[in-house]
């Protein structure tokens, strides 16, 4: 009975939803300024799966069952979001007539990068009331300022990291398996051809994806959505490239059926704004598509951006007082020249092939195959046999003089005893020579001969870490309306990822070969391949290490989408599997039997739900709440504990476990944009593997000898825990002036004791030592979060002239930024004395948590100018932006870490107390005073 009941209730149901009445709603798109008809915007109804093109006239003509209201949104590339509300009577057909769009030039501002909060582009425009809490498409006040005015202090979102935000490209999830982070030097200087993106923040809903705790960002490459015409672009900044040059093309539709949009561009410096830190990036853009009946259209996308960045480096206070915060030490003069050992190379084109399959008037069928490869080197340099080529080494540093102790007395500590003598001669020889000297690295790479200086065995090279990648990607997405109030999303995607990873010899610095070989050790354990042992490698040559990651994942997602007149509801279920493995290609000494060939399949299986409620209070405002709970693989880069060396897992690596929610409340109005929004999120089970220098580490007590070391660190059953409050506020003060307000307020901590493994493969040289090391927990509980602020405030006016130019400007406080506390220092092993097992005895808790308090960084207060003008000359566009961050001209710092080097208490406690530390914390700074010029050239 309750069966036939069940089936009764479905009939009535689908019956009654498919019984309303299908109307029509026509109009046609202009531009606001030239009052020419639109062609190729997309019109869509929100939160459905209804969406057409406008015709060569600007027409369009949906076909939809409609509610008592829904919300029209116009977009189209160049110009600002068109966002209508929609009443319908029953049965009665709408004509909405003209609608104009507005173009977005005149808001060109800089950004080399995207990212989640990127907003590089352009403000929505709404036109109306916005009634859907699943908007996609807003970038309100509040993203607006975390992209320009806080990210320069390296702000995050809600303090997640991009991992936990799904970055797409025409559906297909660009993330990548490596570290679950976009790549973004990969859009570099596509900023023009990539301003057509959707957005769904923290745990809504997306139409193409399940999406992360942060949210989802959508961009669109398909040809025929671009603004039909030229544009030329000119940039001058002194940030990361002193000069940019774009040129951008589209055709539009024509009566063929195809379109294309192109774009190259370039951007470089001989010295951005910290020292020594040159920029050189091309750029390549191309769009096809091929419209092969009123159902069916194929659209290539495929880029190239090769780019190259010299780095610049953490450096301590002392290092700073010496030389200032725009020192970079990894630089050195070379015939006149200044040239960087630190390069970061990115050369990965990509291509991608869509088929999008309008199935019928509600139904949407997008897939696409895309194959990307190349390579990714960051170069350094490599030496043996010789002193450390590093300005700052700490032995080249006065404090090296000044924080000398004398040798320990039995179990006490020994006596005070600083060189200042020594101290001022390292003082005078650093600042002689402050930087990298090339010269003499290519003088000991060669020996005298009769005829002069000739090549010989270089003990100084420069190298490269590479990772050269191929990934293979296919992906299907189904969007339909099926009944008037619900839709369905789903689809799939399967990446198969072949990533080379291995030492690459650049330059050989003037010697004639450099031996593959780790001078630490003797005999076979010395080699780095023992199929091939003492190698002479020249340049171009692989050495050191030589390994693939193989990796295989499958990613399928459903959601179902319920609009009603006042409620909306969606629910949406995620299912993902996960295998990696190693295969060595080199058969190091020290682990000759785990080191070659195919390690184990490492694999993971994970699953997700999430949904959320909207309720409409009015036309006005609204509440809505997401919720999300899923799992999800550990990264390929965090499952393996030493993966240049061996094929060993991480022991008790299993998938992070991620929960997160957000109540939100919404108000708009003509004059007033107000979002109120709370949020959680806890992420549990993450692991973080690390490699650094540590002294007195190990005890005798243990059974082997005590040691300095230089060791891999892998956390395991790390969990943090971000909370926290946002608000974006937008009031219309005139028709010309206009206010925001944003703040952030999070804490965001770490919410677990996590275990530390520590890996020595030096113990490896003696026989039937011990290599792997359980230090227990790290007592990290409570201890917040490093690399952003977790409090930001932002108050901006806008003036907007009908005369087509406006200024603006906004003052911003960031507080709550905290270092990056070391671990190691945090378990119990810390109090224990190496030299006999027992603590310290002058190791007491107030001394222990003065050393261990974690470094909260002063806040900073930003004030940003901005501003522009546009023309219509000859009835082509040109417009011209400008702006000034930091005009006050602060130096802040936007991180910094501990160094890990002092692993005990009687070593840090020695360092701190001397006032001079030698491996005191190391520091990033933000940009002083920069600039921004942009001239935009519509043709």
């Amino acid at each position: 009975m309750i069966k036939k009941y069940a089936v009764f209730f479905i009939f009535w149901f689908f019956n009654f939803a498919f019984a309303q009445q299908e109307i029509t709603v026509t109009g046609i798109v202009i531009d606001a300024r030239t009052q020419n008809p639109l062609e190729n915007v997309v019109v869509t109804i929100q939160n459905t799966a209804v969406m057409q093109l406008t015709s060569k006239s600007g027409k369009f003509e949906l076909h939809i069952f409609p509610q008592k209201e829904q919300l029209l949104l116009l977009r189209s590339q160049g110009y600002k979001d068109f966002l209508l509300k929609v009443k319908f009577n029953a049965g009665q057909n709408i004509n909405l007539g003209i609608l104009q769009l507005e173009d977005t030039y005149s808001d060109e501002v800089p950004a080399a990068l995207i990212t989640l909060s990127d907003n590089d582009f352009s403000d929505d425009n709404s036109s109306s009331e916005m009634t859907s809490g699943l908007l996609q498409s807003s970038k309100d006040a509040f993203m607006q300022a975390s992209a320009f005015n806080w990210g320069q202090a390296r702000f995050r979102m809600r303090g997640l990291d991009s991992e936990n935000a799904i970055t797409m490209l025409n559906g297909m999830p660009m993330n990548k398996i490596y570290d679950g982070r976009p790549q973004w030097s990969n859009w570099g200087g596509l900023n023009n051809v990539l301003r057509n993106q959707e957005f769904s923040v923290g745990t809504a809903t997306s139409n193409y994806s399940f999406g992360g705790a942060l949210g989802t960002q959508q961009i669109f490459t398909r040809a025929s959505l671009y603004r039909k015409g030229a544009s030329l672009t000119f940039s001058g900044s002194n940030t990361t490239y002193l000069w940019r040059g774009i040129g951008t093309y589209a055709s539009g539709m024509n009566a063929s059926g195809w379109a294309y949009a192109v774009s190259a561009g370039k951007r470089w410096a001989d010295e951005g704004y910290f020292e020594g830190t040159n920029f050189d990036a091309d750029s390549f853009f191309l769009s096809v598509e091929k419209k092969l009946n009123s159902k069916h259209s194929l659209n290539f996308t495929g880029f190239y951006t090769p780019n190259s960045r010299g780095k610049n480096s953490s450096n301590t206070a002392e290092v700073s007082d010496l030389m200032g915060k725009k020192y970079n030490s990894y630089w050195g003069f070379q015939n006149g020249e200044k040239r960087n050992a630190r390069v970061k190379n990115v050369e990965e084109p990509l291509f991608m092939l869509n088929h999008y399959f309008k199935i019928d008037d509600k139904t949407n069928l997008n897939s696409a195959i895309m194959y990307q490869f190349g390579k990714v080197g960051n170069s350094n340099i490599d030496y043996q046999n010789a002193d450390s080529p590093d300005p700052v080494y700490y032995k080249k540093m006065p404090s090296y003089f000044s924080s000398l102790y004398a040798k320990d007395q039995g179990e006490f500590s020994g006596e005070f005893t600083p060189d200042y003598e020594n101290a001022e001669k390292n003082k005078i020889a650093f600042l002689n020579s402050p930087q990298i000297n090339w010269n003499e690295m290519y003088f000991a790479n060669q020996k005298i001969e009769q005829n002069g200086y000739v090549p010989a065995q270089s003990h100084y090279v420069l190298y490269e870490d590479r990772t050269d990648d191929q990934t293979l990607a296919v992906n299907s997405n189904l969007n339909t309306q099926i009944t008037p109030n619900i839709s369905f999303d789903g689809g799939f995607t399967f990446k198969k990822l072949k990533s080379h990873n291995f030492q690459y010899l650049l330059d050989l610095l003037g010697g004639a070969y450099f031996e593959d070989i780790d001078p630490f050790y003797k005999g076979s354990l010395s080699q780095s391949d023992l199929q091939h042992p003492n190698r002479q490698v020249v340049k171009g040559g692989i050495y050191g290490y030589n390994y693939n990651l193989l990796a295989n994942t499958l990613d399928v997602f459903a959601q179902f989408k319920f609009s009603y007149n006042k409620t909306e509801f969606f629910l949406a279920q995620s299912y993902s599997i996960s295998d990696y493995q190693r295969e060595g290609l080199y058969q190091n000494g020290l682990y000759p039997i785990n080191s070659l060939g195919k390690s184990e399949k490492v694999n993971f299986e994970n699953f997700g739900f999430k949904g959320g409620f909207t309720y409409k209070i009015s036309g006005k405002q609204l509440l809505f709440f997401n919720a999300a709970h899923f799992t999800r693989a550990p990264s390929l880069r965090n499952t393996f504990s030493n993966s240049r060396l061996n094929n060993t897992v991480v022991d008790g690596i299993e998938s992070e476990n991620i929960t997160s929610a957000e109540a939100n409340y919404v108000y708009r109005s003509s004059k007033l944009k107000l979002r109120l929004t709370a949020y959680y999120t806890i992420i549990k089970n993450t692991s973080k593997t690390s490699y650094f220098y540590a002294e007195g580490i190990f005890d005798k007590g243990s059974g082997y000898d005590p040691t300095n070391a230089f060791v891999s660190q892998t956390l395991t059953n790390l969990d943090k825990k971000n909370t926290g409050a946002e608000l974006s506020f937008e009031y219309q003060i005139w028709p010309t002036l206009k206010t925001t307000l944003s703040a952030a307020f999070g804490n965001y901590i770490y919410s677990s004791n996590p275990n530390v493994m520590i890996v020595n493969d030096a113990n490896r040289a003696k026989e039937g030592a011990q290599t792997t090391f359980d230090f227990g927990r790290a007592y990290l509980k409570n201890y917040k979060q490093s690399g952003t602020p977790q409090q930001a405030y932002s108050f901006g006016l806008e003036y907007r002239d009908p005369k087509f130019w406006w200024i603006g400007g906004n003052i911003n406080y960031l507080a709550e930024s905290y270092i990056d506390v070391s671990p190691i220092s945090r378990t119990s092993q810390f109090y224990i004395n190496p030299a006999n097992g027992f603590p310290f005895p002058e190791a007491t808790s107030e001394r222990g948590n003065e050393l261990l308090k974690q470094e909260k960084f002063n806040p900073v207060t930003l004030l940003n100018l901005s501003g522009g003008k546009s023309w219509r000359i000859h009835k082509k566009y040109v417009g011209l932006f400008a702006s000034v961050n930091n005009v006050l001209d602060l130096m802040y710092k936007t991180g910094g870490f501990e160094q890990a080097r002092n692993a005990n208490f009687r070593a840090l406690n020695q360092d701190v107390s001397s006032g001079t530390p030698s491996f005191g914390p190391r520091y990033y700074y933000g940009y002083g005073r920069t600039y921004f010029l942009n001239l935009t050239i519509g043709l």
